[in-house]
């Protein structure tokens, strides 16, 4: 059963990724902005072909290699649970995979990621909902890691 919450826990992610840059590009012209909350966040429509602050710029081909590891090391982790990670971890490993998933989705169809939200308040990169979920994700699971997860942490001599 946790399992398929987690399946429809990444589906929805997704879902909502792939929404809001469908909608932004289908309403805001390419970087164009739109203040949300002024002097706050606003969305501003770009094509980024790399990473934040558009490291590795045209490296497609890495993004995918990346991707398709990590495809398999959760798989390979789900399947055996060879680490201790908790239900918890678990679903903050989902909700980074699908994030990455949507912005894999956007690399094969486009060849580059649909970027929105832009921070107005500190010079940060154009960042969208994919890239919150992974970000977020990330964080929780070394946070939870660190401070709540101790059998992760045990050296286990055989």
């Amino acid at each position: 059963m946790t399992y398929i919450l987690m399946a429809v826990l990444a589906a929805l992610i997704v879902a909502a990724d792939q929404l809001t840059k469908f909608l932004v590009v289908q309403n805001i012209p390419l970087w164009d902005h739109v203040e949300v909350l002024p002097g706050i966040v606003g969305l501003t429509y770009v094509q980024n072909d790399g990473a934040a602050f558009s490291m590795l710029a045209g490296q497609q081909w890495l993004f995918a290699v990346i991707f398709a590891v990590f495809t398999v090391a959760v798989i390979w982790e789900f399947w055996k649970k060879s680490l201790p990670f908790t239900t918890f971890e678990r679903f903050c490993i989902t909700a980074i995979y699908a994030g990455g998933l949507g912005n894999m989705i956007d690399r094969l169809r486009l060849g580059y990621v649909v970027d929105m939200i832009a921070t107005e308040f500190i010079n940060f990169p154009v960042f969208n909902v994919a890239d919150i979920f992974i970000t977020c994700g990330c964080i929780i699971l070394i946070l939870h890691l660190v401070f709540f997860n101790k059998e992760f942490w045990k050296d286990e001599k055989k």
